[in-house]
C-alpha cells in the first residue's frame, strides 16, 4: 500500500508468482526468470513452492489460490516469450513499460544494455515494487542495496495513474525523449482499463512516437469460455483477482483499427495458444490462451 492508502496490484503479484513457478520448468532455453522469486514474500514463495512440487493444499479457498498460480504460470510463459522475442529483435535506446507491475526485464535481458527503461505504473504498485526490491536487493538506485545488477543502461521509475494522470507530462519529467524511437510495452494492463482509457493511452504514447517506434500490446479478445472461467474464480473467492475486474475486451480487427487511427500499423498479432503450441508447452487452459493475444504495431 502506498502512502495515500491505495493498495498495490494483486494481479502483479500473481503474474510474478507464475513466472517464478515456470522458471527452469517450462520452455527451457526460451523462457527463464530467475529474478521473479526474489520479489516475493515468504507466503507468496510458499505458494510457488506448492505449485512447483505439485502438492495442492487442502481446503477449497487454498486450492483456488493454488490453481490461480498454476494457471497463471501456463499463461505467462508464452506471453513472456512472445514479448521478449520482439524486444530482442528490435533494440532501441528507449523502452517504456506501461503498467510495469513486478516486471523483471531490466534485470534479466542483456539485450537492454544500451537501453534506458522507464517503468510506468500506479504509485501504489511502484511503492510496493521498490519496497520488495529494497528487501531483496535487485535494484540499481542510489541508497539501496544492489545485489543483483541492472542489465539495462538505466531504469527510471515513473509513477502514473492512467485514469487521471498525464502520461506525457510524467515521461517528460522522467527524461524520456519524444524525438527518439521508443519501444512501448503494454503487458497485462489493457483488460483492466475502460475502452476510453485504452484510447487515451494509445493517443498519449502515439504523440511521443517518431518513425522507428513500436508498440507491443498484450490484450484479451472476447471469449465466452474464458469469461465463465474467470467468473467462477471470482465466485469461489480468490483474493488474487478481487478488486481488479476486467473492463475491456478487444477483437483483433478492432484493436488494429484503433492503433491505425494513430498511425500505428499492426505487423503481427498472435494468440498465446499459438505461441504455446510453437513452444511445445502445456496448454490446459486453452480458452484463456486462445483469447490472450500479443500484437506488435510499428510507426513509420
Amino acid at each position: 500500500m502506498d502512502p495515500n492508502g491505495r493498495a498495490a496490484s494483486r494481479t502483479a503479484v500473481l503474474v510474478c508468482q507464475g513466472r517464478a513457478v515456470a522458471d527452469g520448468r517450462a520452455a527451457v532455453g526460451r523462457f527463464s526468470d530467475p529474478v521473479a522469486i526474489r520479489l516475493l514474500g515468504d507466503a507468496e514463495r510458499a505458494a510457488v513452492d506448492e505449485v512447483r512440487a505439485g502438492t495442492p493444499p487442502k481446503g477449497w479457498q487454498a486450492r483456488v489460490a493454488y490453481e490461480s498460480v498454476r494457471a497463471c504460470a501456463e499463461v505467462v510463459v508464452p506471453r513472456t516469450v512472445a514479448i521478449d522475442e520482439v524486444l530482442r529483435a528490435r533494440v532501441t535506446g528507449q523502452l517504456v513499460i506501461l503498467g510495469a507491475g513486478l516486471d523483471t526485464r531490466a534485470w534479466r535481458l542483456p539485450e537492454l544494455a544500451r537501453t534506458d527503461v522507464w517503468e510506468v505504473d500506479h504509485p501504489a504498485s511502484q511503492h510496493d515494487k521498490r519496497a520488495r526490491m529494497r528487501q531483496q536487493g535487485p535494484i540499481d538506485d542510489p541508497g539501496l542495496d544492489a545485489e543483483l545488477p541492472t542489465l539495462a543502461r538505466s531504469v527510471r521509475f515513473t509513477p502514473v495513474d492512467f485514469a487521471v494522470s498525464d502520461l506525457g507530462a510524467a515521461l517528460d519529467a522522467a527524461g524520456h525523449d519524444p524525438t527518439a524511437p521508443t519501444t512501448w510495452l503494454w503487458e497485462g494492463v489493457v483488460p483492466y482499463l475502460t475502452h476510453e482509457h485504452v484510447r487515451a493511452t494509445v493517443a498519449a504514447l502515439a504523440a511521443r512516437s517518431v518513425s522507428g517506434s513500436a508498440l507491443i500490446v498484450n490484450y484479451q479478445a472476447p471469449s465466452a469460455k474464458a469469461a465463465a472461467g474467470r467468473l467462477l474464480t471470482r465466485v469461489l473467492g480468490s483474493s488474487l483477482t478481487s478488486g481488479e475486474p476486467w473492463r475491456s475486451l478487444w477483437k483483433p480487427e478492432r484493436m488494429a483499427a484503433l492503433l491505425a487511427e494513430y498511425d500505428l500499423r499492426v505487423t503481427r498479432d498472435d494468440t498465446l495458444l499459438t505461441v504455446a503450441q510453437r513452444l511445445g508447452v502445456a496448454a490446459r487452459g486453452r480458452s484463456s490462451l486462445g483469447s490472450g493475444r500479443v500484437a506488435v504495431a510499428e510507426r513509420g
